[in-house]
């Protein structure tokens, strides 16, 4: 049907006869001449209407935006000063001589050139338009390039592609499962995998020594910008690799797809962080690097200060006091500074006390606070001293229980970097490593794994672990990208005992373990290897190399924020015939009067 792409039209085709297909961009008369851009996957070409040739003009009048068609004619050089040097074929055009409407379109619930300024659930309801736009296509095919380099990478390195199941067995840790009734086996219940973290580990124990699958995973979990219901990862195990090999081979892995799809260098080796330093010095554990501010702990200078909410924190140990100096951000107006209270508000802050740095010389004279009447003349010189405090600059403050104060001063950390333009141009990639093997659910009163249950303890001595569970490090890193986690992975349990030991501090009693893993428990006794591995967002890597604002950019069909489809309006509700055959009665909701 054709004989070019519109993107492939150039001027090495003067004078010859082509033959394009695609979708009508815009149409344009001009003085009885009309103009058409068409465009495929490839781009636009301008197309030229004569009225010379009458029926084929007759034709072109009837043109709008979206139809389908087909166009033979010449290709010619656009006449001078009206060359577009953004197109690829920009300093061509064609002359039609015939002209098929291939099929006709409706008009539009949206134009296309407007798309962004159209709610997103309506986007989402036409996904099929609004994939039309030359900035999705171009994100997807980046996601699409993405993938490919990933499998090249791995190809060359000795990885085989394997497929794992999607339909599995519940876990009793983690996000919720989605479930799946089974028909054949009445009350019993499949699970859509969160992760294929337990087969991939019994693929190691197969003897296949390097795996890898980009595979579909889900959650059933509140979302989020950077979250979904259903979600693709890159999934990656490895035998016979301590946990600084890993780290090098994944590593290059991601210098190779920058490097091949935005021909961008990232730094060798990547820095690595300690969970400890990364939570002291950014309050985050994946703190994005471009921005230069960091938290500052004070509670030594303020413990014996009147101001009881900086003494209370600094005098207990499961508080913190953190200083976070803003360069330049003394002239920001109270209103501003309410802004930014109210803000850190949302991460449990009861306020933000602040100091402006008018003069440092003139010591506390030169500062601008209601708090400074509460610090001795010790205490405000060593805040000074220690944040490095310039004239202009403006001293935030957080003082509460140590995660408020990381989450509150953390998010603020990001949010001024934004809006004061502190933002370094780039990428910033990092590994944070050491990360506490459990975390203590004080309500629950048990430990929570802090990646997952199958993570090795970086002491390999299940007495200790028992002993010690909340001084124990694990044998875990992630991997940031300018603020955003891209992956995350750790070195297995590969020995019953400690398997057993870890279950057991998780309140995985030993029949629940046979229960649930008794699998993999069997497994591991018959000669299982020392493994490790990893598992990269492949959307969220797509979200940012792509500099989309969400993953659903990146998508081609993604649910909203509440994991509904507008397009196929999924979920949705099936026959009674289905449900009986699935052994499944639906029970009414309760409506609770008042």
């Amino acid at each position: 049907m054709r004989s070019h792409f519109c993107g492939q039209v150039d001027q090495g085709l003067i004078g010859q006869e082509v033959s394009v297909a695609g979708w009508v961009h815009r149409r344009r008369d001009h003085g009885g001449v009309i103009f058409a851009d068409m465009r495929d996957f490839t781009g636009l070409l301008q197309i030229v209407f004569d009225p010379d040739q009458a029926a084929v003009f007759a034709e072109a009048e009837r043109l709008r935006s979206e139809f389908v068609v087909h166009v033979r004619g010449r290709v010619r050089a656009r006449p001078e000063g009206t060359v577009n040097t953004s197109l690829a074929s920009g300093q061509v055009e064609v002359l039609a001589q015939d002209l098929q409407v291939l099929n006709r379109a409706e008009p539009l619930p949206f134009q296309l050139d407007e798309a962004e300024d159209v709610n997103e659930e309506r986007r989402l309801q036409y996904r099929y338009l609004d994939l039309r736009r030359p900035q999705m296509q171009a994100q997807l095919r980046r996601r699409h390039h993405i993938t490919r380099a990933m499998r090249g990478y791995m190809d060359e390195n000795g990885f085989v592609d394997l497929e794992t199941p999607m339909l599995t067995k519940a876990t009793p840790e983690g996000a919720r499962d989605y479930l799946v009734p089974s028909r054949t086996q009445a009350g019993k219940f499949f699970a859509l995998p969160q992760s294929p973290q337990i087969f991939k580990q019994l693929l190691m124990m197969s003897g296949f020594d390097r795996y890898y699958q980009i595979v579909r995973c889900f959650r059933d979990e509140d979302l989020r910008a950077d979250r979904q219901p259903e979600f693709t990862q890159l999934d990656v195990e490895t035998s016979f690799l301590d946990q600084d090999s890993i780290m090098g081979m994944m590593e290059g892995l991601i210098r190779h797809v920058f490097r091949e799809v935005l021909d961008v260098t990232l730094p060798d080796p990547f820095p690595r962080l300690s969970f400890a330093e990364a939570m002291r010095r950014f309050g985050s554990d994946k703190p994005d690097l471009r921005i230069a501010l960091e938290l500052v702990d004070v509670a030594d200078l303020v413990r014996d200060c009147e101001f009881k909410v900086f003494a209370g924190p600094a005098n207990d140990a499961a508080g913190r006091v953190t200083a976070l100096r803003v360069p330049g951000a003394g002239a920001l107006p109270r209103s501003q500074i309410d802004e930014y209270t109210a803000f850190v508000g949302r991460y449990g802050a009861r306020g933000l006390a602040y100091i402006k740095v008018n003069d440092c010389v003139k010591g506390r004279e030169g500062l601008q606070s209601p708090i400074v009447k509460f610090l001795s003349d010790a205490a405000v010189a060593g805040v000074l001293e220690r944040t490095g405090a310039q004239n202009g600059d403006l001293i935030f403050f957080g003082a509460d229980r140590a995660k408020v104060v990381s989450d509150a001063l953390g998010a603020l950390r990001v949010k001024l970097g934004q809006d004061m333009n502190l933002v370094e141009e780039g990428w910033k990639p990092l590994w944070v490593v050491d990360f506490p093997m459990f975390e203590w659910d004080a309500d629950g009163k048990r430990w929570h794994a802090m990646h997952h249950p199958f993570t090795s303890p970086a002491n390999d001595d299940p007495a200790a672990l028992t002993a010690q569970p909340q001084a124990a490090l694990a044998q875990a890193y992630d991997m940031v990208i300018n603020g955003s986690e891209i992956g995350g992975g750790s070195v297995r349990i590969h020995r019953q005992e400690m398997q057993s030991a870890v279950f057991d501090l998780l309140g995985i009693d030993r029949e629940q373990a046979r229960v649930k893993f008794g699998f993999l428990l069997e497994a591991l006794s018959f000669g299982c290897p020392p493994m490790g591995g990893i598992a990269f967002g492949l959307d969220r890597l797509a979200m940012l190399m792509s500099g989309a604002p969400n993953i659903r950019e990146v998508i081609a069909f993604p649910k909203t924020q509440t994991a509904w489809c507008p397009l196929t309006d999924a979920p949705a509700e099936v026959s009674e015939s289905q449900l009986r055959e699935l052994h499944i009665r639906v029970r009414a909701a309760v409506k609770v009067d008042g």
